[in-house]
């Protein structure tokens, strides 16, 4: 794998989330349950970045990897 994410997709996930649930956002772009995490950064330097929700709601999860605001969409995908 490479310094640079791979882009899951130019588009954000939008992601009905539970309060009080955490969720933890794929950094490398190389999940199969994307946006979410599945372990497959191990062994790189990518983290996933966790997210803890407040309150029930519609969040809309970066797909491109390069949203200054990660894990949530900036529309820096429009830019790709």
């Amino acid at each position: 794998m490479t310094d640079a994410p791979k882009i899951a997709q130019r588009a954000p996930y939008p992601v009905e989330v539970e309060a009080g649930k955490s969720y933890f956002w794929c950094a490398c772009g190389q999940s199969k349950t994307q946006p979410f995490c599945d372990g497959s950064h191990k062994g790189t330097a990518f983290t996933p970045v966790k997210v803890t929700a407040e309150e029930g709601k519609r969040m809309f999860f970066c797909g491109c990897k390069a949203s200054a605001k990660a894990p949530f969409c900036d529309g820096s995908h429009s830019r790709l």
